[in-house]
């Protein structure tokens, strides 16, 4: 059976332990591959030893080529800056190209837009890719896992990304109603 192999960026600062922790819950059956922007780079690349690393400047990287054959792809963090890239179709880094790839190819890409609140431009970028197939998944707490803790909550959004990319896991307590 031939492996599945994931893309994972990290584009901005803010929220990219939601990146580092995406690619140490990623089972060992998938093929992992990390990208990081240069203001994300607050995590040495060697605490992920089952992981390739690639630079963001690196447009020519093999994960750059749809002959690749990388399966899906998620942003998370996703910048406004990265995401607005992606809308107009600029592949200046290796994200980015990354990104076009996928919509090229046709394959799943998710991006995690960390931005609060959203802008009407950000809001009608994001419109444009959600019409491309793109999914627009920010992490968002929901209320009916019962989140005791941060790490919880990190847990629950990652489950549901998970849960996007079709991968098994049980990183949070789903919905489920009592029957009377």
């Amino acid at each position: 059976m031939k492996k599945m192999k994931i893309v994972v960026a990290a584009s901005g600062a803010s929220g990219v332990n939601l990146s580092i922790k995406i690619m140490h819950l990623l089972p060992a059956s998938v093929e992992k591959h990390f990208i990081m922007s240069e203001n994300s780079k607050i995590v040495l690349s060697q605490e992920m030893n089952d992981v390739t690393t690639h630079n963001n400047k690196n447009i020519s990287a093999s994960i750059a080529s749809g002959s690749f054959g990388v399966d899906a792809m998620i942003i998370a963090p996703c910048s406004m800056n990265t995401l607005a890239k992606i809308a107009c179709g600029i592949s200046d880094n290796l994200i980015t190209r990354c990104a076009a790839v996928m919509i090229k190819e046709q394959k799943k890409l998710i991006l995690a837009p960390r931005e609060m609140p959203f802008s009407a431009i950000a809001l009608e970028n994001m419109h444009k890719l959600s019409s491309l197939g793109i999914i627009i998944a920010p992490p968002v707490m929901a209320y009916y896992s019962q989140q005791q803790s941060l790490d919880d909550m990190e847990n629950f959004v990652i489950g549901k990304w998970f849960d996007l990319l079709g991968i098994p896991n049980n990183l949070y307590q789903r919905w489920h109603i009592e029957e009377s």
